[in-house]
């Protein structure tokens, strides 16, 4: 089966690099149409029958555990790995993942009016010049998966759409879990719960990377595509408040933001490795933080950053206390926006042209595309024929990164004390013997040896909930 897959990928590969332009062409009318990632894919299916899955087997698919899917989605990636990688057809894709939302359009005049709109698993608001997107999944600790990426967007179209914001502001909501109640977490990453379960869509890595966040980063696209001219749509300041953890896609995002406000103490790091993914656009941004030897050792080692170190220093521009943040954003509002947002817009864009032009980003997301389609399915089924019956996580013993969730272990049980849950029915006959990297390690975050109690933690990570992750 895998090498009838491999021949499928390359027939599509073939076809694509032949015919790519054609096919973008055909599926926009003549790029005459903006059609965003989700809306594109679908018509490829529809229009060209096996070169893609079409809604209802992705939609299948997503009924097993993500180590028995058969990675059907991979052929999304591919597709757009050879659109981005056109410089005509990738550029129109990027343009047209910029314009705001249907939604946002629908529930502008409404968020005008009355100053505040809760979207779900977002909010925004109005506070005179500022506007506020706070992610709220308090359950999963602010978690990211397929429910929160369209609510975010849509309030960041909103902020951006809204001629009475000056300057934005992206926080993480107040979690109800006991341990952090009445705290609040800027970001916890992808919720790897769904990921195991299968429930995190390939799109979702695309989506996230080409809309809201690239949203912040360059603002909304003008309302037509001017190919090869300088960038000139609807952009603002942004502000992150960096509060208790920004762990993956959270910390993704301080990348993107003009100015960063971190609580002191606030952990910031990018484990997507060890979850056998790509860290968003991370891999092209962070080294222009902290140079290309700390960038590799946060991707690929798991390095972390903490608030009030002089490493974590190049990722934040502030570090106040809790109980500080709120006058620390104010304040930084106001020096914002005392000098005038056109001259703060000219600024902004004259930056992302040196550091990072729009082909470049192209470049990089068509790779991104390629790579995290692959990743995305193939990482977690190889993990998943260990016992555990999951992808294997926080197993590298002292100093590791751990799992948002802590083990629930017992000196008498004989299952994987970190894996026993619904979706994975293997682990209910997992012994301890069966697992050589957790015995290996007493200080291993999945299951202690055998008779040793569980040590105790040496970090406050997150753990309220078997669903938040990180990314």
């Amino acid at each position: 089966m895998a090498g009838l897959a491999e021949q499928t990928h390359e027939a599509r590969e073939r076809f694509l690099r032949a015919h790519v332009e054609e096919l973008y062409d055909e599926l926009t009318d003549g790029l005459s149409r903006a059609i965003r990632v989700e809306e594109l894919v679908e018509r490829a299916a529809e229009r060209h029958p096996g070169l893609v899955p079409t809604a209802a087997e992705v939609a299948a698919e997503r009924e097993h555990l993500q180590g028995d899917k058969q990675g059907l989605e991979i052929a999304q990636g591919l597709l757009l790995a050879h659109v981005l990688s056109s410089p005509r057809a990738g550029s129109h894709l990027i343009w047209s993942m910029q314009q705001p939302t249907a939604e946002a359009h629908e529930r502008l005049d409404e968020f005008r009016a009355a100053g505040s709109l809760d979207l779900g698993r977002a909010r925004v608001r109005r506070a005179g010049r500022m506007g506020v997107v706070e992610l709220s999944n308090p359950r999963h600790l602010n978690a990211e998966d397929d429910s929160t990426i369209p609510p975010t967007e849509v309030a960041v179209d909103l902020l951006l759409l809204d001629p009475d914001v000056e300057v934005a502001v992206f926080r993480g909501g107040v979690v109800d879990h006991p341990r952090y109640a009445g705290r609040r977490i800027f970001g916890s990453g992808i919720n790897l719960t769904h990921l195991y379960r299968g429930q995190i869509a390939f799109l979702f890595y695309i989506v996230r990377d080409l809309g809201f966040v690239n949203k912040i980063f360059r603002g909304l696209s003008a309302a037509e595509h001017h190919p090869g001219e300088p960038e000139d749509g609807i952009e603002k300041l942004w502000v992150a408040a960096a509060e208790t953890y920004a762990i993956g896609g959270g910390c993704q995002l301080l990348h993107v933001m003009d100015h960063v406000i971190a609580e002191h103490g606030c952990r910031m790091y990018l484990p997507a490795r060890r979850e056998g993914i790509i860290p968003g656009a991370s891999n092209l941004r962070l080294p222009r933080f902290v140079g290309d030897r700390l960038a590799r050792q946060a991707i690929l080692s798991g390095r972390e950053f903490v608030a009030g170190t002089p490493e974590a220093d190049l990722l934040c521009d502030e570090v106040v206390t809790a109980e500080e943040m709120d006058a620390a954003i104010a304040r930084r509002v106001e020096l914002l926006t005392s000098s005038g947002l056109v001259n703060a817009a000219a600024n902004r864009r004259a930056l992302r042209a040196g550091a990072e032009p729009l082909e470049l980003f192209r470049s990089y997301m068509a790779t991104y595309s390629r790579e995290q389609a692959f990743c995305h399915f193939r990482s977690s089924r190889r993990s998943s024929s260990s016992g555990c019956g999951r992808p294997w996580r926080g197993c590298s013993g002292p100093g590791a990164p751990r799992a948002s969730s802590p083990p629930r272990r017992s000196r008498r049980s004989t299952t994987c004390g970190d894996c026993r849950s619904p979706s994975s029915p293997t682990c209910a006959t997992t012994t301890r013997s069966a697992c050589s990297r957790c015995r290996a390690s007493s200080s291993c975050a999945c299951m202690p040896r055998a008779g040793r109690a569980a040590s105790p933690r040496s970090s406050p990570t997150p753990r309220a909930t078997s669903t938040s992750g990180r990314r």
